[in-house]
């Protein structure tokens, strides 16, 4: 199925590297103006300008998820630079660091719930705002299989990715009248720089573990994911909206 977003906007946070990078160019290449979000300005001012470069039309915002300011600037710089907003994908977040329940901190605590849950709320919060004044919008949210299951020591991430299926699932009932619709995609294991970071960080041998349990024998790419993004946000999905949708090689099957 060809998917075109010819005259659309989309916007993805996260979007310097990894799943939100290949969103972006997924919803480029499919012909959609691109507003990239990312913390990181200098890496996010590369890949829109790699995008450009390329003929698309491509926005680079730095932007902190976990700062509301930053976020209601983002979505007003998208609609000043862009005209509208069509599709959202939420992509922003963070690992935890690992430790037993008993022994996380709050620092540790507030990082990852100010980025992973707090920063959907804050992006939905905006992103609606000028969705329903326009009349319609498609937003997807980053959750992830640990918003499905628990995971030992890294319980602040799973339950920040849990929530998120409660805001989701809460906005798309808001909202399901007024021609928006809101998902999530729960990615899988996924080779990104998450995934190097975690190598880095000596948890190599629990990742061999994780891709041993997924049926299809194999890590995923982050372009399997920015394909079940933009159907989610297409006109083929018109009639899907509050369903967390799991990209995961059959693993959630086990």
């Amino acid at each position: 199925m060809m998917i075109s977003y010819d005259g659309q906007v989309a916007l993805v946070t996260g979007a310097a590297s990894g799943i939100g990078l290949a969103a972006a160019r997924a919803f480029a290449r499919s012909g959609a103006a691109v507003a990239l979000a990312d913390w990181n300005a200098d890496a996010v001012e590369q890949a829109a300008a790699a995008l450009t470069a390329e003929g698309h039309k491509a926005l680079a915002i730095a932007c902190d998820v976990a700062d509301d300011a930053q976020v209601e600037a983002m979505i007003a710089q998208t609609v000043s630079h862009f005209g509208r907003l069509d599709a959202a994908y939420n992509n922003a977040g963070v690992q935890n660091v690992l430790a037993e329940t008993a022994d996380t901190t709050g620092q540790n605590y507030d990082r990852v719930m100010s980025v992973n849950l707090r920063g959907i709320w804050s992006c939905m919060k905006f992103e609606l705002r000028h969705m329903r004044r326009q009349g319609k919008g498609a937003i997807v949210n980053c959750s992830s299989l640990g918003g499905l299951v628990g995971g030992a020591e890294r319980g602040i991430y799973h339950a920040a990715k849990h929530g998120i299926l409660g805001f989701t699932k809460s906005a798309a009932l808001e909202y399901a009248a007024r021609g928006i619709r809101v998902n999530a995609v729960c990615p899988g294991l996924i080779w990104t720089p998450m995934a190097d970071q975690m190598v880095a960080a000596g948890q190599g041998e629990a990742l061999k573990g994780m891709e041993k349990s997924v049926p299809m024998g194999r890590v995923g790419r982050p372009e399997e994911i920015a394909d079940a993004v933009l159907w989610l946000c297409s006109d083929a999905a018109s009639y899907v909206t509050g369903q967390s949708i799991s990209v995961d090689g059959g693993f959630i099957m086990r």
